[in-house]
Formats: structure tokens, C-alpha cells, sequence
């Protein structure tokens, strides 16, 4: 929740450095404001210098006569700060910068005549140690409170931006008349107001954006768009005359933006040919009206395409005080919110809406013991609420009127239920009805402690979870069609015969909640002024999700899955193993102890060699959500089936989705191991950085991960197509979900960059990487298998379905052993930054009017080049006893996979059926998805117009070359290997968009 809000907040005094970057903030959830103020005896101390360092990151600036400091963009994550002036003692801390982070009052100490002495004869600054990064996950989880940038999870090695440097920091030489100019940030003369405010507006319109890339080839006419942010900003003291002398300070800011966005939309749908099919099944008849005729022909592929208009509303606030009480008393908090309106549409004209409300507030006591023991006690409340109304709630019962028997009857639940094709053709879905409140509370005690050459800080949290879901899984069912019962998946549709089958509703209000502990320690130890040793632990725990009316159901197991009954978090004793069971129906894992050491050595001196390493333990607490979501929509609460035709129990449109007398699979569709354990992370890292000619640096890395209980789902007493079933009277049609995967990374990079010099910065970071694992989850990919997770309308549905996450063969687990999802071999990033009039070569002392026109402009870009991501081969068939498909994986031919034509990129020959009685040999995550290349560009000015006021205007192109690149190509193998989407892709990146921004701030 905290990473939905703006991130900014400001002390009295401050001038307006801290807003050159308030677009870009609003914009993004990983940056945010830093600020305090430098004091000694209570007096301000102006001109003290603050160092901001993240690894290689650097940004310094200096207080102002009030001695209050601003960094206005720091990223969201761990930063170390250090405190220098010159005849008092240095000071330093960490402190984790996120939306919510509380300023820093800082208190100086005097230094001795002999200290004064001794301080003059250091000749270099000591580097900062730096732990290992935690490993890569999809979804990077938020800073947690007492952890360095270690503890965060880097996409890549960070790179420097002093290059690109706030207004208002004075580390590239300020002073000078040739350097930042004096209208900017602290350095602005003659403003006397105590407040500063900013309002802008961003616009983009579709007139200068480039036409979205159409796949088919079909010229469709461009949607009218723009796109409309608003940005209002006020900051400074409060002061009432004799009663409010000195006040508290405040923040306010408001965002303001009414977004559309225009997309096209291609697909597969039926032919003339297929919907004159006769005879057809009365069911069938009525869904295949809610298919579009085809709208191109010719076209061997995709045969129908679509522009789509998308709107989204959003208003945001945020707002700030902070109070000092006396000379060892601050208290400082926050209010936000945040309500985004949005409506999208899908390929079949289904225009589905949404609304999310998010509320966030703090407040931070902190106290000062002495100059070197500081205590802080906050306390933070989120409460997130999300609503999604489908097309077709509360109008149409789609599904009722056609004749589908047991799909729920509701109103918030009526439509279609879902269909998938093997062939391709476009999957048949709405999204799924949700009302969710989600609520978190949290206090945080901390303590900091500063004495000689150790910095310790110790501390712990607590945290209250309450998710509160009212929404189905799979109200309406879900039909998949193979072609196993009249050789083309068309054929069976017509004729009302799905393959396989599955519903889940009922016990649709569920009342999650979970505890979260952590308590952690950490020395950053100056041995020597060349020697610094981080070193640290932390201890986590997240009990195991509770439902407040112990609405949960799990499966006890026999011994080799001969045999399993439902367990209640009710009644938790499981009648076949007579074992007893939490309320949660998993037992706690109270062993996440995380071990931190990082260690920065200068070895040679008076050189700029650095060495950096580390290594760390990382635990994975956010597991038990998805888990427990599961459980909760299990019979017998809840209406659940995986089910597969076959003549002994038929399976049909009609009667598909109700359970049958005849069926020999259980009623519940999923089950968890009740000694899951929390998987973790060990990480070690070394870096060696040093300095070359010519404004250069050069920092080259090495990352290992090695993963542990990673998260594992397979389908218990399946078998191979083909074969014979070695357990008919084993229970199936179920997905079992155990921690026995493990994962690896390794990952060396080398950058170089150029300092910021004559006006020029620029970097260059090349990574090669190599990531493999068994694990279903790794990375947020393949979330727990869900029948009922909402469908892509396109033709790769079935591989981007959950199921591709559950295990081919649950005899072999360790075949699943393949590339990461995220496994990106090679990335190649350049980022660079020009500024007019710097330098004597830069025009510096070019006046006149040629000065004014040449002068302060800002050209940055940034080109990123990457290898494509891996993409799974999927044989889309029902896997024997199970009622899934999506799981399974061809047989790998010697055909080259590449060598395509006909406007594929795969080749369809490469693969085929598996053979009979065996599992398919293709290699999980085995085909390698199309590269990445973006060019992104920016042009920016600052205009003076009088004493304080700058007019600020800035121009970003996104995809400036309008360079097609596409995200993914369909990997879906038709059992008679005869796909007409097979080998296409699904869909590409935005093509080029011009958005200006112009900011007044005074």
C-alpha cells in the first residue's frame, strides 16, 4: 500500500530543490524524499555537507541557513548518510527511504583541539561495506525496517547517478558561477517566503503518438486518447502570531490525472465455415454468438483484429507534519490516499470496470538520549479496498440462459463461462467479480546507537494482516477443448463435448489474517579508515494464514497418496493419520534466522580500489496467502471439480460443470503439504570498483543465489498419455503443493561510467546471468494453480495459465529442473546526459542572445538491450486423472526450433506428440522468447522568470525509434500439431509516445 502514494514530504525553510523531481515520483513507486536538519546546542548549523550512499550510488547536498537538507529523489531501499562539517565530529546512520520515511534531526559534536589536528590529516574517506542483494524476485518486496541495501532485491547491480544530479546539490562544485545555476533548489537567492508550492501538468495526446503495432497486418484506424495529470504542491511552516509562533511544518500535495489509452487487440476466432458446422450443439450455439465474425481474410493466422480504449481515473494525496518538541523530542506522521476508477475492454467488446481505495497513515515518535543513542517508535495503517464488476453482473445471465447446469447463479457472477481451444482460438472469458478490503497495522520500535567506530542499530516489528475477500474463484467454469473426442478441439465444442471441466464458488466471504515478527541487529564496524565490517541478523516470522471463522480445508494424507479425507480448521483432526491440526491447517515455521555480513576493503593505499562482499539469508514470509486462499474454496464449503471426459463418465456442456456419482476423482482440487516450510535464499556477492582515466570508473561484479524450499505442485496418481492407470482406486484430480524446490543464479556484470564532466554523464552496464530451478513460484511466476484464474483472450491462454507451473511427472519432480522465468542470459544498458553550457568546449561563456537560447537544455536517453526470456513448451491435452491440461510438454524432434517462416518465429515441426505410456521430453522453460530493445529519450529546460519563480518544461519519448519489439510467442502445441497460432506473437511493447510536462515553482 505504501508504494501506491506519493513519496515526498518537507521540513520549514526548505526551498524548492526537493521539487525538480516531483513528476517523475509521481509517476514511479521506488522514489522518495529524505530530509532533516543539522543542528548544535539547538542552533542551526547551515553549510554542513550530507553524503547520500547506496553501493555505488552517490548524492551529496548541503544544509541551508536554517540547516535544513533535502534529498528529493532518493530510491525506495536502504541508503547510508553521512554528516561532515568541518571542527565537529562526523555522524552517520541508515535509514530505509520509502513514502513514509520520517526526517533526521541530527546533533553536533565539537571536536578537541588534538581531535581537530588529527581530523586534517585524513587523507581519504572510508567505503562503506555493502551486503549481498537478496535474490531476484518478480515482484521486489518493500524495505523492511532495519535492513541495509543488501536486504533489498536489485534488478541489476545499481549504477551511479551523480551524473544526474538534484537541483539543489552542491557536490559538483556549486560555488562556482560555472556549475548549477543559482535559481536552483538551496542555492536560490533572494526568496524570503517561508513556503513552497509547485503546480504542473503532464499531457500526451494521441496525435503525437505513433499508431499501436497491429500483428495481422490489418490497417485499423487509431483511437482518439490524451492523457491529463495535474500536480498541486504546498510546503512550510504553520504559524499562527502568539499562539503558534513556532508551528509545526507541514506538506501537502495533490494528483489529479484522467488517463486513456488506446491498444489493438488480435486474435483467432472462428471461421464462417465453423459456425455453419450442423449439426451444433444448442450450448455451444449460444456462446459462439458471443464471438465477433472474422474481420480479415487471407490471413493464415489471426483472422480477426480490434482497437480497444482503455480509461483510468486516478486522485491521489499526500500530506505531511512534523513537530520538534524541545531539544530531544520529534514527532512527525503522514496521511494519503489514493482512488484510481478504471474500465478496460477485451477482444470481444467485454468492457469490465474497476475502483481501488487505498488509505495510508503514520506517525513516528523519536527520541534523542544523547548524541549518541537515538530511540524511534512508529506506527503505520494501510487499508487497501479493490471492486471489479464484470460486463455482464447483475444484467445478463449468460451462462443460466444458454443452459450450463451448475455454474453459480448469483448476479455478481453471471456471463459466460470460460472456453479454451487448443487450436488457438481466442479463450472465451470475463473477469471475476471481487469486493476485497485489505488492512494492515504495524508498530515498529527501533534504537540507534553510536559510539566510536560502531554504528548499531537493533529493533523489531510488528505486524497485523487482515485480508478480507468477498469473490469466487471460478464461479462461472471453465471448458477446455482438445480434440480427444472428434479430432479437432472445433468439432468437440460444436458437438458439446469439453475434455476437461472444473468449477469453484461458494464460501465466497473469506476473512484471512496473519501475524508478521522480526527482530534484527546490525554492527556497521569501522575497523580501520580502510576496513569497514557490516555484520548482522535478523530473525522472521509470519505464522501460517488464519480464517477468522475457521473456514479452511486441507486433505489428510496416507502414506503415497493411497487415500485422503478433508481436514476443517473446525474440526482439525485428520481421520486417516489421526494427526492434529493448527487452525491454520499448517504448522508454523519459526526457523527463519537470516545471518548478514558485507565487508569493504581499500587494499592498496592511495589507490581507488575498492573491494565490496558479502553474503546473507534471506526468508521468503509471504507465502501462506495464495495457500490459504486455496483452502478456503474447498468442499465441502464450496462447490468444487477437476473432472476429464471419458465414456464411463461423459463429460458435457450442460452437465460438465456438477459432480458425478461416476467419477472416481476427489471433490476437493487442492491440497498443501501441513509441514510446508518457508523457503530462503542464501546470496554472496563481491565487487571490485576503481577509478581510470579521463572521468571514467569501472565496477565489475559477481552474484550468486542459491534458493531452498522452494515451492513444488504436482498432481498426486497421474499418468502419461496413453498409459495404464497403476492405481485405479488412488484418489485424483487434485494439486498437492510441498517446499522441496531449489533454485540457483549466477550473474557477473561490468560497468563503466563517465563522471559527470563538461556537462556530459553517461553509463554503460553489461550482465550476463544464468537462473534455473524447479520451483513453480520463483520469481511471482505461475502462482498457485488456479482452475479459475481469469484467462488471456488471446491464442497463448494455455501456456500463460497457471497450470504451466504444476509438474509434468510427480514421480520425477527434479524433471522440472529448467530456466528461470526471468533467466535473461544478456542485458545491455546505456543510459547517458547532456547539459548545454557547461564547460568551457559547452558554451560556459557564450552570452548574448546566441547564451540564452544554447544554454541549460537537458538531452538524457536510455537504450536497453536484452536475449528474450524463456518460454515453456505446452502440450495442451488432459493430463490421465487429473482433469487439468496446460501441464503437459511435448516430444522434442531434431528440427531446429528457430528455423520459421510464414511471418512465425517457431518452428511447429520441432515438436510432437509424446509417445504413449511416456511423459513428454521437452525441457521445461526450454524455448527462448523474443529479445528486448528500447530507446527512451528526454529534453529539458528550466526557465527563470522572476526572483523565485522557474518555469520548468520537459519533453519524454518512450520507444523514440517506434521500434516494434514483442513480449512473448505462442507455445501451445494442438494434440493433432496442427496450430495456426503456433510460433505467432501475442502481442508487442507500446510503440512510440510523446509526453510533455510543464511545471511552474515558486
Amino acid at each position: 500500500m505504501i508504494d501506491m502514494f506519493l513519496g515526498l514530504r518537507v521540513s520549514r525553510h526548505l526551498r524548492s530543490a526537493f521539487l525538480l523531481t516531483w513528476f517523475a515520483i509521481c509517476g514511479s513507486a521506488y522514489a522518495s524524499e529524505q530530509h532533516g536538519q543539522v543542528t548544535f546546542n539547538e542552533l542551526p548549523v547551515p553549510g554542513a555537507t550530507i553524503t547520500a550512499t547506496q553501493g555505488t550510488k552517490k548524492v551529496s547536498t548541503v544544509s541551508d541557513q536554517d540547516g535544513y537538507y533535502s534529498f528529493a529523489d532518493l530510491a525506495d531501499g536502504t541508503w547510508k548518510l553521512d554528516v561532515t562539517m568541518s571542527f565537529f565530529a562526523a555522524l552517520g546512520q541508515e535509514v530505509t527511504v520509502a513514502p513514509h520515511t520520517a526526517g533526521i534531526k541530527w546533533e553536533l559534536k565539537m571536536l578537541t583541539l588534538d581531535q581537530v589536528i588529527a581530523q586534517t590529516k585524513i587523507m581519504k574517506a572510508e567505503a562503506p561495506a555493502v551486503l549481498p542483494p537478496a535474490p531476484i524476485n518478480a515482484e521486489k518486496p518493500a524495505a523492511k525496517s532495519g535492513e541495509t541495501e543488501a536486504m533489498k532485491a536489485p534488478e541489476e547491480p545499481p549504477a551511479s547517478n551523480d551524473g544526474f544530479l538534484v537541483n539543489g546539490s552542491v557536490n559538483n562544485a556549486a560555488t562556482s558561477q560555472f556549475t548549477l545555476a543559482q535559481g536552483f533548489g538551496n542555492t536560490r537567492k533572494g526568496s524570503r517566503s517561508l513556503y513552497n508550492g509547485d503546480l504542473g501538468v503532464i499531457y500526451d495526446n494521441s496525435a503525437l503518438d505513433a499508431r499501436p503495432y497491429s500483428l495481422t497486418g490489418l490497417d485499423t484506424p487509431k483511437s482518439s486518447y490524451s492523457t491529463v495529470t495535474g500536480i498541486a504542491t504546498l510546503g512550510g511552516p504553520i504559524r499562527i502570531p502568539h499562539l503558534l509562533p513556532r508551528g509545526p511544518n507541514f506538506f501537502i500535495g495533490y494528483q489529479w490525472t484522467r488517463n486513456r489509452s488506446a491498444a489493438t487487440e488480435s486474435g483467432l476466432v472462428p471461421t464462417l465455415g465453423q459456425r455453419n458446422t450442423a449439426p451444433i450443439d444448442a450450448v455451444a450455439q449460444a456462446l459462439l454468438a458471443l464471438y465477433p465474425q472474422p474481420n480479415l481474410s487471407g490471413n493464415a493466422n489471426y483472422n480477426y483484429q480490434t482497437a480497444i480504449l482503455n480509461n483510468s481515473h486516478q486522485d491521489a494525496l499526500q500530506s505531511r507534519l512534523d513537530k520538534s518538541v524541545g531539544r530531544q523530542d520529534e514527532f512527525f506522521g503522514g496521511f494519503a490516499f489514493q482512488s484510481i476508477r478504471a474500465d478496460s475492454s477485451s477482444l470481444f467488446g467485454f468492457r469490465d470496470t474497476s475502483g481501488t481505495l487505498g488509505l495510508n497513515a503514520n506517525a513516528s515518535w523519536q527520541h534523542r538520549m544523547n548524541h549518541g543513542v537515538y530511540t524511534t517508535v512508529g506506527y503505520k495503517f494501510s487499508r487497501l479496498r479493490t471492486l471489479i464488476t464484470p460486463y455482464f453482473a447483475g444484467s445478463t445471465n449468460v451462462g443460466g440462459n444458454a443452459g450450463v447446469l451448475g455454474m453459480s447463479q448469483a448476479p455478481t457472477d453471471w456471463g459466460p463461462p470460460t472456453l479454451i481451444f487448443s487450436s488457438g482460438i481466442a479463450t472465451l472469458t470475463d473477469a471475476q467479480s471481487a469486493f476485497n478490503r485489505n488492512r494492515t497495522e504495524a508498530v515498529s520500535p527501533s534504537l540507534r546507537y553510536y559510539r566510536g567506530r560502531h554504528n548499531i542499530t537493533l529493533g523489531g516489528d510488528f505486524r497485523r494482516q487482515e485480508f478480507n475477500y468477498l469473490t469466487q474463484q471460478d464461479p462461472r467454469g471453465t471448458f477446455t477443448f482438445t480434440g480427444a473426442a472428434k479430432g479437432s478441439d472445433f468439432a468437440d465444442f460444436a458437438s458439446g463435448t469439453p475434455d476437461t471441466s472444473s468449477i469453484a464458488y461458494g464460501n465466497a466471504d473469506k476473512y484471512l489474517r496473519q501475524s508478521v515478527y522480526d527482530a534484527y541487529i546490525t554492527d556497521d564496524w569501522r575497523l580501520r579508515p580502510e576496513l569497514t565490517i557490516n555484520i548482522g541478523v535478523r530473525w522472521e516470522y509470519g505464522a501460517p494464514i488464519t480464517e477468522l471463522k475457521d473456514r479452511l480445508v486441507n486433505l489428510d494424507v496416507a502414506p503415497h497418496f493411497t487415500a485422503v479425507t478433508p481436514v476443517l480448521a473446525s474440526d482439525p483432526v485428520g481421520a486417516l493419520t489421526g494427526e492434529y491440526y493448527p487452525d491454520s491447517l499448517l504448522r508454523p515455521d519459526r526457523n527463519a534466522v537470516e545471518p548478514r555480513l558485507g565487508i569493504s576493503w581499500r587494499p592498496i593505499p592511495g589507490s581507488s580500489l575498492v573491494a565490496r562482499g558479502g553474503y546473507g539469508v534471506y526468508a521468503d514470509t509471504s507465502v501462506y496467502q495464495a495457500t490459504a486462499l486455496q483452502l478456503a474454496q474447498q468442499s465441502p464449503l464450496s462447490n468444487t471439480l477437476q473432472a476429464q471426459n471419458n465414456s464411463s463418465c461423459p463429460l458435457t456442456l450442460v452437465t460438465g460443470l456438477r459432480r458425478q456419482t461416476c467419477t472416481a476423482t476427489t471433490p476437493n482440487t487442492f491440497a498443501v503439504d501441513p509441514n510446508f516450510r518457508v523457503g530462503y535464499a542464501q546470496t554472496w556477492q563481491l565487487s571490485l570498483q576503481r577509478d581510470l582515466p579521463a572521468a571514467l570508473q569501472m565496477t565489475a561484479t559477481y552474484l550468486g543465489v542459491k534458493g531452498t524450499r522452494g515451492v513444488q505442485e504436482f498432481l498426486p496418481n497421474t499418468y502419461p498419455l496413453g498409459g495404464v492407470n497403476p492405481c485405479p482406486s488412488c484418489p485424483s484430480g487434485f494439486v498437492y503443493k510441498t517446499s522441496n524446490g531449489n533454485s540457483t543464479r549466477e550473474a557477473g556484470s561490468l560497468q563503466l561510467r563517465r563522471r559527470l564532466r563538461s556537462g556530459l554523464t553517461a553509463s554503460m552496464l553489461y550482465t550476463y546471468s544464468k537462473s534455473l530451478d524447479n520451483d513453480s513460484t520463483l520469481g511471482g511466476q505461475g502462482a498457485t494453480v488456479s482452475t479459475s484464474s481469469t484467462q488471456s483472450t488471446s491464442s497463448a491462454a494455455a501456456q500463460s495459465s497457471p497450470e504451466a507451473s504444476v509438474a509434468q511427472n510427480w514421480l520425477d519432480l527434479r524433471a522440472e529442473r529448467g530456466r528461470s522465468t526471468f533467466d535473461q542470459r544478456h542485458l545491455l544498458t546505456t543510459t547517458f546526459q547532456y547539459s548545454t553550457g557547461m564547460g568551457i568546449g559547452g558554451g560556459t561563456l557564450l552570452g548574448g542572445w546566441r547564451g540564452r537560447f544554447y544554454k541549460d537544455w537537458t538531452v538524457g536517453g536510455q537504450i536497453v538491450a536484452g536475449s528474450g526470456l524463456p518460454e515453456n513448451p505446452v502440450y495442451l491435452a488432459a493430463t490421465n486423472g487429473s482433469g487439468v491440461t496446460g501441464n503437459l510438454r511435448p516430444d522434442r524432434t531434431s528440427t531446429s526450433i528457430y528455423s520459421a517462416g510464414g511471418g512465425r518465429f517457431l518452428n511447429a515441426a520441432a515438436y510432437t506428440a509424446p509417445q504413449p505410456g511416456q511423459w513428454g521430453d521437452a525441457g521445461r522453460n526450454s524455448i527462448t522468447g523474443p529479445g528486448s530493445l528500447t530507446f527512451n529519450a528526454s529534453l529539458a529546460r528550466t526557465f527563470r522568470i522572476v526572483k523565485s519563480y522557474n518555469l520548468d518544461v520537459r519533453v519524454d519519448a518512450t520507444n523514440l525509434l517506434n521500434h516494434a519489439v514483442f513480449s512473448s510467442y505462442n507455445t501451445t502445441i494442438n494434440p493433432s500439431l496442427v496450430s495456426p497460432v503456433f510460433g505467432l506473437p501475442t502481442s508487442t511493447n507500446p510503440m512510440r509516445s510523446l509526453q510533455t510536462t510543464a511545471r511552474l515553482r515558486f
